[in-house]
């Protein structure tokens, strides 16, 4: 009889219940009363706060990704044809398009954009026919705008927009001459025979499927994910270019987090998901399953053999093979940032739980203006918008490298916080943009008048940035240094600034001090000019770079010289005042000393050999210097900023302690203002100068 049990024979034990990971479940308890009130409370939340698509707009992306797998297979029908392949080849060419991303695991908001990827035959390669032909062929069409090109990247990806929808195209030409319409991407095979690129290519598809088989309830997951997707990018910690994490390394985590409680629901989950990661210890690995080692010979993350791998300092490993550390990006200052966040999720957390704060405590916006008071600013400038979003592109992809640098040439006592928001002007109507990054000592770190000439490490930067290889005449750059009270008004949330709060000492060491750059760091460009009968100054000299950083006139420092008005209504004097308005100074600190060298040429070279520029040195005053000017520091301001310019350079020098004028610029448009004129000013230092 069924289910009965022989004489003589052990009764059998019914086997545990096998789950995911790499370790058992930390544990297995379900949801409470509270915890389903408290996951209700969330996915409202979830939804008032708008990360939920309409049906309208899912019916959108789902024609769109019909009508770009469409145009993909008549392009690899008309290649293969072109090449003069058999008409029965022509007949069965085919291509396939998948989604991977945030839109494959099912957490895409409104607006999102859609991770593809175009899996083609073997004789339709990625240099010419993807990036030239298929480029041609989305050119021409009419809803396709902001075409942008990016075979360089790590990933060669092709950007635009269909009918308003984002998409990031990826191509990978596999061993085959013919690719199913029901090809499975998650077979080893795939692999067979091609390129790195195209391994990284395929590897979105690839981890985006395992991480959706690894997870024991992929809704609880994805609500989960969605809701600490969200609450990375209000806390300014989501973006992988910039060096925090993106959405496969949340995902990741996340899905880590699902493993370690396998019956929680959403609310449990991200309060679990805090608790975890204040507590790991980095750089122990994040792994949702066994490394695997196929002998396709890819490399794999392997600390004991790649040296590589052992620098590492946030390692988040992808699931499928080849295993990759998904994070690599993340810095000394960026972890230091991610883990100072994950503090205060776990804080707000903790008051959730009982019940002394509610889930909009979580999500408040991280005030970065108000956590730094000295900020490098890297402006960028183009001709017009589509040479922008091409320079903005690259820029943004080296930010990365500014803050290693800096990193590695103070020895980790200057630390970086790069903002992963850019930001513009609404009153200048020029193509530009510009990134913010705070500036900070290291926590602890006490030596009086320790200085760090950070002028080589920026030049270092600009030099990388002039490899651009589709560098266009009106693409310009500036890196300069500001101070908190000069940052204009137009970044704010609200556009205009919260007075800040008396910081307590413990929080100021936290801050920054004055483990920045030195006062005369600051923007000071000079040019020859020469004044008419009337004693007004007239353009003469052309210089290229400008600052487009532009500081509000109302909150401008109480001391030292003031602006005049600019009296040209050209959007251009806008852009260069944000250079002439940092130039008030007085002195700073006792302990602050100064010396002065040159700054080196930019790498594109210039016509014009007669200009030159400066950078500063970072200064590091003790706490006793610190502590006996908390009242008087927002008052009292330097000489702000310092204007690294390529490909021309400009001037910087010392003399009389006021301004000499501003010129009135009559340009109509931005990219003739940075081939003519900056503005002109004169300052004075005390003392010998670090420039």
């Amino acid at each position: 009889m069924a289910g009965s049990v022989g004489v003589g024979r052990a009764t059998p034990r019914s086997s545990p219940k096998r789950y995911a990971g790499t370790d058992p479940p930390l544990s297995l308890a379900g949801p409470t009363v509270a915890d389903l009130q408290r996951t209700a409370e969330l996915e409202k939340f979830l939804v008032e706060a708008g990360l939920y698509e309409g049906e309208e707009e899912s019916a959108k992306r789902e024609e769109v990704l019909s009508e770009i797998g469409q145009i993909v297979k008549e392009w690899v029908k008309q290649l293969t044809s072109k090449k003069g392949y058999a008409e029965q080849l022509v007949e069965r060419a085919n291509a396939v398009l998948f989604t991977f991303g945030s839109y494959r695991l099912g957490v895409h908001g409104p607006g999102a954009d859609i991770d593809t990827l175009c899996v083609g035959p073997s004789y339709v390669n990625r240099e010419e026919d993807f990036f030239v032909t298929l480029h041609g062929i989305l050119a021409g069409k009419e809803e396709v705008t902001e075409l942008q090109p990016v075979p360089d990247a790590h990933v060669p990806v092709l950007k635009f927009k269909f009918h308003g929808i984002s998409i990031d195209l990826l191509y990978a030409s596999l061993s085959l001459s013919v690719i199913p319409a029901d090809f499975d991407i998650s077979q080893g095979s795939v692999l067979s025979d091609v390129d790195e690129a195209t391994v990284r290519s395929l590897n979105g598809c690839r981890v985006a499927d395992q991480i959706l088989r690894l997870v024991p309830n992929a809704e609880n997951f994805r609500t989960t994910l969605r809701c600490l997707k969200y609450w990375a990018k209000r806390r300014g910690v989501y973006s992988n270019i910039t060096g925090f994490l993106g959405g496969v390394n949340w995902a990741l985590l996340v899905a880590r987090v699902c493993q370690l409680y396998p019956n929680a629901v959403p609310s449990m989950l991200v309060s679990r998901f805090f608790r975890v990661f204040t507590q790991w210890q980095w750089p122990n690995p994040v792994m949702l399953c066994a490394i695997e080692n196929d002998d396709l010979g890819f490399s794999i993350w392997d600390p004991r053999k790649n040296p590589r791998d052992r620098s590492h300092l946030m390692p988040i490993i992808t699931p499928a093979y080849p295993c990759m550390n998904s994070s690599y990006n993340v810095s000394t200052s960026t972890l230091r940032v991610i883990m100072e966040q994950f503090q205060f999720g776990n804080k707000i957390c903790q008051e959730i739980d009982l019940n002394k704060a509610n889930w909009s405590a979580l999500f408040e916006p991280f005030h970065f203006f108000e956590a730094y008071r000295k900020f490098l600013v890297v402006d960028i400038v183009a001709e017009d918008d589509d040479d922008l979003l091409l320079w903005k592109g690259w820029v943004e992809s080296r930010l990365r490298q500014l803050t290693l640098k800096i990193e590695r040439d103070t020895k980790g006592i200057l630390q970086c916080h790069p903002y992963p928001c850019e930001y513009s002007d609404p009153a200048i109507e020029c193509a530009h943009c510009a990134f913010y990054m705070g500036l900070s000592r290291k926590e602890g770190l006490q030596k009086r008048g320790q200085q760090f000439d950070i002028r080589g490490t920026v030049d270092e930067f600009m030099r990388e940035i002039a490899m651009y290889s589709l560098w266009k005449p009106g693409m310009d750059l500036a890196v300069t240094h500001v101070r908190r009270e000069q940052v204009p008004s137009y970044v704010f949330e609200q556009g205009y600034k919260k007075p800040c709060p008396m910081m307590h000492a413990n929080q100021l060491e936290q801050s920054d001090g004055d483990g920045t750059l030195s006062p005369d760091l600051e923007g000071r460009l000079k040019r020859k000019c020469d004044f008419d009968g009337d004693g007004h100054e007239e353009l003469c000299r052309p210089v290229k770079r400008a600052s487009v950083s532009q500081p509000d006139e109302e909150t401008l420092p109480h001391h030292g010289s003031s602006v005049s008005k600019v009296l040209c209504d050209s959007m251009v004097n806008l852009v260069s005042n944000g250079l002439c308005s940092g130039a008030q100074t007085t002195s700073l600190h006792d302990d602050v000393n100064f010396k002065q060298t040159p700054l080196t040429s930019s790498p594109h070279g210039s016509e014009d050999t007669s200009a030159s520029g400066t950078m500063g040195a970072v200064v590091l005053a003790d706490e006793s210097s610190k502590l006996g000017n908390l009242t008087s520091d927002v008052e009292v301001d330097t000489v702000q900023a310092v204007a690294v310019h390529t490909p021309l350079e400009c001037v910087a020098q010392k003399d009389e302690m006021k301004l000499e004028g501003i010129r009135s610029v009559a340009s109509s448009n931005c990219a003739e203002f940075l081939e003519r004129a900056v503005l002109a000013k004169n300052v004075h230092l005390s003392g010998d100068e670090v420039i």
